[in-house]
């Protein structure tokens, strides 16, 4: 492992960490998108099938648990402990718009026509795109908490960090993971504009409000 993956991986951990500090200080899921959540738990639970027939080490199977048992956890949080403050007027994505061309996706692009091997790709692609809900979500309030966009640029900062650590595998491994470089890219993409605002005014002490 180099720095930069693990780098990643703590921005990760960091972005759940904050998340569900966020729910459990404000006992509230306002400005939270259910369908994002979900989809989070849908790519961990397809892309760590591995967790029942292979053995990488300690600290991948560590975090493969975490990472299920967190996104279930956070959906429990959403739909049952703190439903009374979410608003699904508000969380109006449609994700079968987002599901279903992914999984179209791994079944043509993938390395193996496998069915764990489709789930994997599957995982890759939907992760690309899974914040989409949640970016549809603050496009429609204008606002978001701050402590929310907190959490969205620790998962933006882990996603971006997953592009050194291909280029570094490549020059030090000759690694080069084609499905998951452009599934990266597209998803780093999808942060900038939030990026630009966070910058310009969450670290400058202002409130996020997206431009009118």
């Amino acid at each position: 492992m180099n720095i930069f993956r693990l780098l990643g991986d703590l921005a990760h951990l960091a972005s759940i960490a904050i998340l569900v500090h966020k729910m459990h200080i404000t006992r509230s899921c306002r400005g939270i998108s259910f369908k994002t959540q979900a989809l989070y738990v849908l790519v961990f639970l397809t892309r760590y099938l591995d967790l029942f027939y292979s053995w990488i080490s300690l600290y991948n199977f560590l975090m493969k648990i975490f990472f299920i048992s967190s996104s279930c956890y956070i959906l429990y949080l959403v739909h049952y402990r703190f439903r009374p403050t979410y608003d699904p007027s508000l969380d109006t994505f449609k994700v079968e718009y987002l599901v279903g061309p992914c999984f179209v996706l791994a079944l043509i692009f993938n390395y193996r026509f496998e069915f764990t091997e489709i789930l994997w790709t599957f995982s890759i692609y939907l992760e690309a795109v899974a914040i989409f809900p949640q970016l549809f979500m603050m496009q429609r309030t204008g606002e978001a908490e701050t402590i929310t966009t907190h959490y969205l640029a620790a998962l933006g900062v882990y996603r971006a960090l997953y592009i050194p650590n291909w280029i570094y595998r490549y020059y030090t491994e000759g690694t080069v993971d084609p499905i998951a470089i452009v599934a990266g890219i597209v998803q780093t993409g999808l942060y900038l504009d939030f990026f630009y605002v966070y910058v310009t005014k969450v670290l400058q002490g202002q409130k996020f409000e997206l431009p009118a």
